[in-house]
């Protein structure tokens, strides 16, 4: 199991996609390693978020007001310490998730100041016909404007671009 090779190589940072992959990789390995840390990389469904509480730390898609407002929810019964990143659609694609640019600021105040959510930072997806770099310094200067942690930018195409904005984490 690879997985579990990798445990045993030190790794313990792990992302994934989806609630029930992560639930049927995961659960019984963060029993084992409770050093174990999963991010939630993919796009969430406001009906998984009780259940994605239980197994991942960090949200890497905090990507609209319903999402929000049901981790708020869900944390009050919980009382669980998880880290979130913002999506922020920097591309005004609208096959993509994420806030628009123009509501980032509202939306950023709601989840930090509002909802306390533990904020860390923001994180994009650049188109993939475009310089990822102007994308990235985007939501690197919103961070800073809201005196957030960092950012979550880079995947396996450009993370070498990322890496200029000192990330706090790259999705590779």
């Amino acid at each position: 199991h690879i997985i579990r090779e990798a445990l045993d190589s030190g790794i313990r940072i792990f992302g994934e996609n989806r609630v029930q992959e992560a639930e049927q990789k995961f659960l019984g390995l963060k029993k084992t390693f409770n050093d174990l840390e999963l991010h939630m990389i993919g796009p969430m469904q406001t009906n998984k978020v009780k259940k994605a509480l239980g197994l991942f730390d960090y949200f890497h898609t905090l990507d609209r007001e319903k999402l929000a407002k049901e981790f708020f929810k869900c944390l009050q019964m919980e009382k669980s310490n998880k880290f979130f990143f913002i999506q922020i659609n920097t591309g005004l694609e609208e096959q993509k998730a994420g806030i628009f640019p123009a509501q980032a600021n509202e939306f950023i105040k709601y989840c930090v100041k509002d909802l306390k959510l533990n904020v860390l930072g923001l994180m994009c997806i650049p188109p993939i016909d475009e310089d990822p770099k102007k994308h990235f310094q985007l939501i690197y200067n919103l961070s800073k404007d809201f005196e957030l942690s960092g950012v979550s930018i880079g995947m396996s195409s450009d993370y070498l671009q990322a890496l200029d904005f000192n990330p706090l984490f790259i999705r590779l």
